[in-house]
């Protein structure tokens, strides 16, 4: 009996001392989180499903740029309301959005910001299958558009046609709402108005020749920036820190994409499996020198711009307002090379 009273004690003992060593164990781990600095929670709304104009934010979010940066970055999708209601509104801390819609609303009184450009220059264009024979806006004559219903569509065409002595009125425009580009074109649709970087990349890995008819060929005024990251004036005059923090690790992942195209791609593809690993990857590769072209540092933006875009706007009769081109952007939160 006294040997199984003391074989209880030794067992109690162990146990006290094995108990004791996890206490220990976790007031050191504890000890620890409590010294590494807190995270600031943010978050980034997109501007529609993910794909590759948001690889850098992907990638910042992935290789822990933004925690470099003390940031705790979501990114989350906008839903019916929209990227850019959201960032005005302050439900978003920051966004992607494009300057035709930042212009539009600061008419509108509407304090959104862009804070660095996500592209250097305008990559879109109107987009036919080859055996349509669109190879210029002249060539839009007798054929039929299919869009998304905004005003700015037909002001845009006419513009380019204008410009290759076309008449606007001898085509035909039609709402085909989100309709994707393939299937419109496989019906009553000749031409429809894509970004080459991910569509026109996707009908090449289809097969299917396409023509472009590129913006930025006919009018140097339609070379404006979209996407662009945002923000709201509240969030630039109450924490201009974290807007900071946020572009410089926002920089690193869009230089990453430059540098590393095809390894940015599979960050996005691991966040995003259900997105198309060909089109993923081959988009990339494409958009990569794109992202900051001919700009001294990614995401830099003009005042010239901003200005030409918008007396572009006013002329063709989508834009009504005074619109200050100098607080529509800014350049201060850019990293300092």
């Amino acid at each position: 009996m006294k040997k199984f009273m003391w074989l209880v004690a030794i067992v109690a003992v162990l146990a006290l001392v094995g108990c004791q060593a996890k206490d220990d164990e976790t007031a050191k781990k504890d000890s620890q989180k409590s010294d590494e600095p807190s995270l600031e929670k943010v978050t980034v709304v997109l501007d529609w499903t993910p794909n590759t104009n948001h690889t850098g934010l992907y990638v910042a979010q992935q290789q822990g740029y933004f925690k470099e940066q003390g940031l705790d970055v979501e990114i989350i999708q906008p839903g019916d309301a929209g990227a850019d209601q959201l960032i005005a509104s302050g439900k978003a801390d920051f966004g992607v959005s494009y300057q035709e819609g930042i212009t539009q609303a600061r008419v509108q009184g509407v304090p959104l910001v862009s804070i660095a450009a996500i592209i250097q220059h305008n990559t879109s264009g109107f987009a036919s299958p080859k055996d349509k024979n669109i190879a210029s806006p002249k060539d839009f004559e007798g054929k039929t558009y299919g869009g998304w219903g905004s005003p700015i569509e037909k002001a845009v065409i006419e513009t380019i046609m204008k410009a290759d002595q076309a008449d606007v009125s001898k085509m035909e425009i039609i709402n085909a709402g989100d309709t994707d580009f393939f299937t419109m074109t496989e019906k009553d649709v000749d031409f429809a108005w894509i970004y080459y970087g991910w569509t026109g990349v996707e009908a090449e890995l289809r097969g299917k020749d396409i023509n472009m008819v590129y913006l930025t060929d006919y009018s140097d005024k339609l070379d404006y920036y979209t996407p662009v990251l945002a923000t709201n004036e509240k969030m630039i005059e109450k924490q201009p820190e974290i807007v900071e923090k946020f572009v410089a690790g926002a920089a690193q992942g869009y230089e990453f994409a430059i540098d590393k195209p095809e390894e940015a791609a599979n960050i996005l593809l691991t966040a995003e499996p259900d997105l198309a690993q060909d089109l993923v990857i081959n988009s990339q590769k494409w958009l990569a020198d794109k992202y900051q072209d001919d700009a001294s540092q990614w995401g830099v933006q003009k005042l010239d711009i901003w200005k030409n875009y918008a007396e572009w706007m006013t002329e063709n009769g989508v834009l009504e307002g005074e619109f200050d081109p100098e607080k529509a952007f800014t350049n201060d939160f850019l990293p300092k090379k």
